[in-house]
């Protein structure tokens, strides 16, 4: 199994196109340890020529033209992409699907709340069913293991099992349908499996239920939710604001943060993906990034890539 990360940066990138906090401008003058980043994307490939993309991140079309493993062979219109699995309704999460409509088959899996929140609220998306044959939906369920990819021997098959993390469904979400849609399947986490080997995915995390850290403690990959350093910064960047807990994610630093709540026995690799430009660890000189190296995290970065 091969994991890309195509994107590394919360909603709005680094640089944050509107915003000149001290982390974008020093970014945008391209100065030494502030690498420039697009949205959060990751893709994962269970053999040659096939890929699967966790999300659509509004970055999607420049990140897949960027990479040739994405490209379409010649004289031809398909794509490696075959599938796509969404891990809620949220805005960054689903507007790359809309660079998907130029009439390529797909399949696109999520739990049948954020479906539902797609087909039933969203009219652009029907843009997607004018393909021939047109966009697959699939729903996904919790907590069990679907084969989403199997070729040839049975090694090759890659299964795919979603985690509640306990999240809210976007602000856009109508009272009307919110007050039908189950609460547990509003934001994922993704945990593939092949050949014995786990790679577990959750770049936003609520902290409201702890079903992850068993996943993310054995798992061999756990690509992480790093969006904010402390629980006020953005309060201590903008001046006002929410706490990062009250957007829907764990600090990394801080009583209760990630550096105290991810599992000490976790036997893999972890890394930190989901970044916000206010976060410090963007800094690769700063304070912030070398406690994170100090208890053995990455920092994940566009172009990083992972085999298991």
């Amino acid at each position: 199994m091969r994991i890309k990360v195509l994107g590394s940066a919360a909603g709005g990138g680094f640089p944050q196109w509107n915003c000149g906090c001290s982390n974008c401008d020093h970014a945008r003058r391209g100065l030494h340890g502030f690498r420039p980043r697009t949205q959060a994307q990751v893709a994962v490939s269970p053999a040659p020529a096939a890929w699967f993309l966790p999300n659509a991140s509004p970055d999607l079309r420049q990140q897949l033209l960027q990479d040739p493993e994405f490209a379409p062979a010649k004289s031809t219109r398909g794509t490696p992409v075959s599938a796509l699995i969404l891990m809620s309704a949220d805005v960054d999460c689903v507007m790359g699907l809309l660079h998907l409509r130029e009439f390529q088959p797909l399949r696109v899996y999520a739990t049948p709340s954020v479906l539902r929140v797609l087909k039933e609220e969203n009219s652009l998306f029907r843009s997607l069913e004018r393909s021939v044959p047109p966009v697959q939906w699939e729903a996904l369920p919790l907590d069990r293991p679907v084969s989403v990819f199997q070729h040839g021997e049975a090694k090759s098959i890659l299964t795919c099992k979603a985690v509640p993390l306990g999240g809210d469904y976007p602000d856009y979400v109508s009272a009307g349908l919110r007050k039908n849609l189950a609460n547990d399947e509003a934001v994922i986490g993704l945990e593939f499996v092949q050949n014995g080997k786990k790679f577990f995915y959750a770049p936003s995390l609520s902290g409201r239920d702890e079903a992850w850290k068993c996943h993310a403690r054995e798992s061999d990959l756990a690509l992480i939710d790093g969006t904010f350093w402390t629980d006020d910064e953005l309060i201590d960047v903008r001046g006002s604001g929410k706490t990062a807990r009250q957007i829907g994610h764990v600090p990394l630093s801080g009583p209760g943060g990630m550096l105290e709540q991810f599992p000490r026995d976790a036997k893999g690799r972890r890394v930190l993906i989901h970044l916000n430009n206010t976060n410090p660890a963007l800094d690769e000189a700063s304070a912030a990034s070398g406690t994170l190296r100090d208890a053995g995290w990455e920092v994940a970065y566009d172009g990083m890539e992972f085999e298991l």
